[in-house]
């Protein structure tokens, strides 16, 4: 294998998963970075860490983004006799931002371009396939590598259809009694089979819808929260959640008139309630007051979602929407400087004001959705020494050289000025 001389310098966003009723299939990439800078040396392994997640350098071989390098060369043919990787992170760690998807997408995306025809041995299909498999499931993953809003699935078999009881374990009650199963048990309970082919959507969200995130103080691993789910759910609940689900898309992408519906869930925040009552506090404060808020992937932060100049409601539409539909908002100054345009809009303003209420130290920020996914470069992204780089919201235009580098298909046409190469080339997915 022929390495590269250059370092590889991969920018990876945060992303926020099932957005409501979206589970384990939407997924939402927001303007906070964990950034990724990797160089093929002659032996050993460096890693250096700065910022989120600091003390995670000792970890060496079993560092996330090593991992998923390791698995990356494995999957193109070859491991280089040595490597010096430095990480600046701001995703918050274990807070339901994505953060191990990031790591996750930087290290398979900074491992192939080290390779000098790592496009052609690792394709975008994949890119993807080997960051759901390392991830475990696909819609954080989908979103970092595409930007934007994404849908990820599994394919069904051809020829196949699911029953009543296709993924319940025998003696699971419910099953073929009016109750639904979860799709995948053995995902719920974090034991994804590997190799399953995957695929993704990438929509555009419209200029207009704005987030803001409360971050926890405290952490929560994936596993506990999804070890709260059931394994099956009443008809009724599918149902319903699945009507939301069509909405959601609709909202973020056309009509945000619908947002606060769109974002109703009945498949999995009430049951995680107990394993995260802060949290479950915080959503309904919110959601009494009109605000369009879910709980960020697994939690347990919280994510508002909202409509540049429209007061919180069943009912906010912005003035001029059909401007916002064309895109044509994405230049206001307003918007792009991540701040909330008025206080009817769930901006930093009123959520602050709500989560000042429940007594616990939210962390409320508002963020940019990213449009662009994970970008690979090479160059030197060094910080300076013994300094950790803060994440912050940011709407920033890439760097000179700077690609989108997911494996990204979109609902709509994608403008070839807006996404580079490596995301047209994956098209498809």
């Amino acid at each position: 294998m022929n390495w590269a001389r250059s370092p590889a310098v991969v920018r990876a966003p945060a992303t926020s998963a099932n957005l409501g009723p979206g589970f384990d299939a939407f997924g939402l990439a927001l303007g906070l970075y964990d950034q990724v800078e990797a160089s093929v040396t002659g032996r050993g392994l460096a890693v250096e860490v700065y910022g989120e997640g600091e003390e995670t350098a000792a970890a060496g071989e079993r560092h996330l983004v090593v991992r998923a390098m390791r698995a990356a060369f494995d999957a193109m043919g070859g491991q280089p006799a040595g490597l010096v990787l430095r990480c600046t992170n701001g995703i918050p760690h274990g807070r339901g931002l994505g953060s191990s998807a990031a790591a996750v997408v930087s290290g398979i995306l900074a491992a192939r371009a080290l390779v000098a025809d790592g496009a052609d041995r690792l394709p975008g299909t994949e890119v993807l396939r080997l960051a759901v498999d390392l991830e475990g499931h696909p819609d954080n993953v989908a979103a970092c590598l595409a930007g934007g809003l994404t849908v990820a699935w599994h394919p069904a078999v051809a020829g196949g259809c699911a029953d009543s009881g296709a993924d319940v374990a025998p003696g699971v009650p419910g099953a073929g009694s009016g109750a639904v199963v979860v799709p995948g048990a053995d995902v719920i309970r974090g034991e994804p089979p590997a190799g399953r082919p995957v695929r993704l959507l990438r929509f555009d969200v419209l200029a207009a819808i704005t987030a803001v995130a409360c971050v926890a103080p405290g952490a929560m691993a994936t596993h506990e929260a999804r070890a709260a789910l059931p394994a099956s759910v009443p008809h009724a609940d599918a149902a319903a959640n699945a009507a939301r689900s069509a909405l959601l898309l609709a909202a973020l992408t056309g009509d945000p008139s619908v947002l606060f519906d769109a974002t109703e869930d009945y498949l999995h925040q009430r049951y995680r309630a107990a394993a995260m009552p802060a949290t479950a506090d915080l959503l309904a404060r919110l959601r009494r007051a009109g605000v369009a808020a879910v709980v960020s992937g697994a939690g347990p932060s919280v994510l508002a979602l909202g409509v540049a100049g429209a007061p919180p409601g069943p009912a906010a539409a912005p003035p001029g929407l059909a401007e916002s539909r064309r895109g044509l908002a994405d230049d206001r100054g307003d918007l792009a400087a991540g701040r909330p345009v008025a206080d009817g809009q769930p901006g930093l303003a009123l959520v602050d004001s709500i989560a000042r209420e429940t007594g616990i130290a939210w962390h409320v920020t508002p963020l940019k959705v990213d449009r662009q996914g994970a970008t690979v470069h090479a160059g030197t992204g060094r910080p300076p020494p013994g300094t950790a780089w803060q994440g912050r919201s940011t709407n920033q235009d890439p760097e000179p050289g700077v690609h989108p580098a997911g494996g990204s298909t979109q609902g709509r046409a994608t403008d070839p000025a807006t996404h580079g190469p490596q995301s047209r080339e994956c098209r498809g997915l």
